[in-house]
């Protein structure tokens, strides 16, 4: 809070951050993050991990968050809709099954960006390993997501290719 002349006034998240307070007591207010690295036919794995939170839940859920992306890309629609509760107060604990499915690299980072705003991050399944394995499971993520772009684009130059080849891209240029 802030004094102008005679006013005391608050900023806008300050004021939501108090009316999440009942009683003394913070309530939960849960956003639950989801995530799978392809783009379809993936569903199965996005219900099993709500399902498993819903189930741990011991807040108020306000909303089950999706991302269907890479996590090492920047452009993540769910996580920027996850942020954007947090940093308006709709959201004070953020909750995942596994640390990879926030993102691969940059917790940290996230874990600290959520506290700027008074938030936390909850893992219902932490890592519990060594240095030296964390750091070889941060490679192998690193190698398989390089590899998994890498043939990504490959496959949409060859579709291009094929379609280019078959005279179909002049055809749906023309309609």
């Amino acid at each position: 809070m802030t004094w102008v002349g005679r006013e005391r006034r608050s900023s806008s998240i300050d004021v939501e951050a108090m009316k999440v307070f009942t009683g003394g007591e913070r309530v939960r207010l849960e956003g639950l993050y989801v995530r799978v690295s392809g783009s379809h036919g993936e569903e199965s794995w996005l219900q099993a991990q709500r399902k498993e939170l819903r189930a741990t839940s011991t807040g108020e859920i306000v909303k089950v968050f999706v991302g269907r992306a890479c996590g090492l890309g920047e452009d993540r629609p769910g996580l920027s809709r996850l942020l954007r509760g947090v940093a308006d107060g709709s959201v004070s604990v953020v909750r995942v099954t596994h640390e990879d499915r926030l993102a691969r690299f940059g917790v940290d980072w996230l874990t600290h960006v959520l506290s700027v705003y008074g938030a936390s991050l909850e893992v219902l399944h932490p890592k519990k390993l060594s240095s030296r394995d964390e750091l070889l499971e941060d490679f192998v993520s690193l190698v398989t997501t390089f590899a998994g772009r890498l043939y990504g684009m490959r496959s949409a130059e060859n579709r291009r290719r094929l379609l280019a080849e078959s005279g179909q891209c002049d055809a749906g240029r023309a309609a």
